[in-house]
């Protein structure tokens, strides 16, 4: 009887010690999460309306495409692709530049301690999540309305998407701006484009270098799609080779594509270890 006492606070004492690793009520907040989850999903699939004998026969379709993309007609390189890639480069490059020009005075509005007027912070980082929030294939929709099908659409649309990338980032740099070096120009009187060029400028510098190569990585993969909607580029040769159903063309200009960005990440990823 006394051994049997005596375990009790034993026992007691240990279930008090064991370790537990969420709370009831944490158990059940992830219950309630898991659960909305599942029932979003299981929503989901039954408003798509997924087709099962689409599904059943989607390995046997894979593997007849294959055979129709294979060979690739190299042929149609340096006719049709190369002065299409060429045209995809010059979108990317400009879209780049045109989305520096206009996103980096955006964010440095956008920024507090550079632009200390609430209402312009407000106006500017409205800008930037409205241009961020489009997407590109929206933009592209929108300027081939108004200006026609063509490169300059395409460079239009990224140029716009990428106000809101570009503005971001560079508004986190001046706001993280050590602000010793600002302080100093304030006590000898310079003016704030001065603090601006002299002060915030070379201290956002390599976010600068770093913002505009990866924005051109990413511009030159998104000026290949934006042909698809007519915004010029590759992706025009793409959707041409679909429509005609020539799929050893359409290929070509995937295999193009692929080399492309692997080529371009590698000189990104080179130039940003040397320059920033």
């Amino acid at each position: 009887m006394s051994a049997h006492v005596g375990a009790d606070p034993a026992s007691a004492t240990a279930e008090l010690n064991r370790w537990i690793r969420f709370t009831p009520a944490q158990r059940l907040a992830r219950f309630a999460v898991f659960f909305a989850m599942a029932a979003a999903i299981g929503w989901a699939l039954k408003t798509i309306e997924i087709i099962p004998e689409f599904l059943y026969d989607a390995p046997e379709q894979v593997v007849d495409m294959g055979k129709r993309m294979w060979p690739i007609d190299w042929a149609h390189f340096w006719p049709v692709v190369w002065p299409a890639l060429v045209e995809t480069m010059h979108i990317a490059a400009m879209a780049t530049i045109l989305g520096l020009m206009m996103g980096i005075p955006v964010g440095f509005l956008a920024a507090k301690n550079a632009t200390p007027f609430l209402w312009v912070n407000l106006i500017a980082k409205f800008i930037l999540v409205a241009t961020r929030s489009i997407s590109t294939l929206i933009w592209a929709l929108f300027f081939v309305a108004m200006f026609g099908p063509g490169p300059l659409a395409g460079a239009l649309a990224i140029a716009f998407h990428s106000i809101g990338f570009i503005g971001k980032m560079f508004s986190e740099g001046v706001e993280e701006a050590n602000r010793g070096s600002i302080e100093a120009l304030q006590a000898t009187g310079a003016t704030r484009m001065q603090q601006i060029l002299m002060g915030y400028w070379p201290m956002v510098l390599p976010t600068f270098w770093s913002v505009a190569l990866f924005r051109w990585d990413i511009n030159v993969r998104e000026s290949a799609v934006l042909g698809l909607v007519g915004a010029g580029g590759i992706g025009m040769a793409l959707n041409a080779a679909i429509d005609l159903i020539q799929w050893d063309r359409v290929s070509l200009v995937l295999f193009t594509i692929f080399i492309v960005v692997i080529l371009i990440e590698t000189i990104v990823t080179q130039i940003r270890k040397r320059v920033i």
